[in-house]
């Protein structure tokens, strides 16, 4: 088996979908699982949708018809035949989405989140699946719901590896080319879930593990793993080769190529991941496997934009120890914040966090009942892994810097 993911990116119009046929005549798709992305932006749009429901009923119709504008226009440059089963099976995917949000009871936001955003995946991959069908690229469209099983922890759902196995070992047709959602799961009720966002190459890690593949292939617009984000560094390389653990830690500090949980079930069987482009498929791209450090051996440069910085401090100049700590971490927690960055000495202790969940109000005066809080929103955190003193200057040059910490490998930069 080899499993292949496909991004957003690469399906964003008709031409990319025939790309993606193209790709896989090019390079095979004997024994292949292809797991594909909502198309273009249409996760962004679906949380515009999310949030209509939520804080302005008057736009959600429009909101919701600029989804189905999008999709229709890709189905009338794929199928020239608009009498094409495909446009009735579409229509169908869609009107269940309005029955949710017509009918839904909950008031819990993440919930309606997760039902909501998954039905990017279940269109892309329909209107795919019929499209290759259609040009003899014959395949079967699978619900991944009904393979990987969760948690209820929706936005984020925590993966129930027994009973996944069993359900892939027991109904997935390892003979066939099937075509599935990322990012998508279903909890013990069989409502959907979702993995986090970027979750589809977790899902590609997923199937791999479960099907013991020979290998996993991320699909995606550069021509492997680069050194940094090109879209913030000016010339960006490729790296050739990365081990296992060098590609952890880059994912780990927000490399946003790989996903931070992809790459644990490939180690724990040494299946290689490869990253390559879908433009120039033959490409070697970028290799992660078993072995010792990254190739060449150069700075690697992460930004996180968005970010929030909070400083803390005793209210009577006592020292920050290990209860102090511990309840701050607590806090952390329970607020559901992704701590990138903590720094402490005697009587201070900072952290940088993403705020996700929009619960920084109710952090803050949680913790301002002890310790005195300064808060900084909007930073941006740069890590640099392989650091030397060029790269150091590079990042600090014209900004103000709120927090910096060097390890032997790692320096991580907080600035405003």
């Amino acid at each position: 088996m080899q499993v292949f993911k496909f991004g957003g990116a690469s399906v964003k119009d008709a031409n990319g979908v025939k790309n993606l046929a193209s790709v896989l005549n090019q390079v095979g798709f004997e024994n292949t699982l292809v797991i594909v992305s909502a198309m273009g932006k249409t996760t962004n749009a679906l949380e515009v949708v999310v949030k209509n429901y939520f804080e302005n009923k008057g736009e959600l119709q429009s909101s919701i018809q600029d989804v189905k504008k999008y999709h229709n226009e890709i189905l009338l440059d794929l199928f020239e035949n608009t009498q094409h089963p495909i446009f009735k099976k579409v229509t169908t995917i869609f009107e269940d989405l309005d029955l949710f949000l017509s009918r839904n009871k909950s008031p819990d936001y993440n919930f309606v989140y997760d039902q909501t955003i998954g039905f990017g995946e279940l269109v892309s991959t329909t209107i795919i699946s019929e499209y290759l069908n259609v040009i003899g690229i014959h395949n079967n469209w699978i619900d991944v719901r009904s393979y990987i099983k969760t948690d209820s922890y929706y936005r984020r759902a925590n993966v129930n590896w027994e009973e996944t196995q069993q359900a892939i070992k027991t109904h997935f047709d390892k003979g066939s080319l099937n075509i599935t959602q990322g990012f998508l799961g279903s909890d013990a009720n069989n409502f959907t879930t979702t993995l986090g966002r970027e979750g589809s190459d977790y899902t590609a890690a997923i199937f791999a593990y479960c099907l013991n593949a020979q290998s996993v292939t991320i699909w995606k617009d550069v021509p492997g793993v680069l050194n940094a984000d090109p879209r913030y560094f000016e010339n960006a390389q490729l790296l050739h080769d990365i081990s296992y653990r060098e590609a952890i830690e880059l994912a780990f500090y927000g490399a946003s190529v790989i996903h931070p949980k992809t790459l644990q079930p490939l180690q724990q069987k040494e299946i290689p991941l490869f990253v390559k482009s879908f433009l120039n498929p033959k490409d070697k791209g970028t290799k992660v496997a078993k072995g010792i450090g990254i190739a060449p051996n150069i700075p690697c440069y992460i930004v996180k934009k968005n970010q929030v910085l909070v400083s803390l401090s005793s209210l009577n100049f006592s020292y920050i120890v290990e209860e102090n700590i511990s309840e701050i971490f607590k806090l952390l927690h329970y607020y559901k914040m992704k701590v990138d960055v903590i720094q402490n000495s005697a009587i201070s202790f900072s952290v940088c966090f993403e705020n996700t969940y929009n619960n920084l109000e109710q952090l803050l005066q949680h913790l301002k009942a002890k310790f005195k809080v300064t808060c900084y929103e909007n930073v941006s955190l740069y890590t640099v892994r392989h650091y030397n003193e060029q790269a150091i200057v590079s990042i600090e040059t014209d900004k103000t810097l709120l927090l910096k910490q060097l390890t032997q490998e790692t320096i991580q930069i907080v600035t405003k």
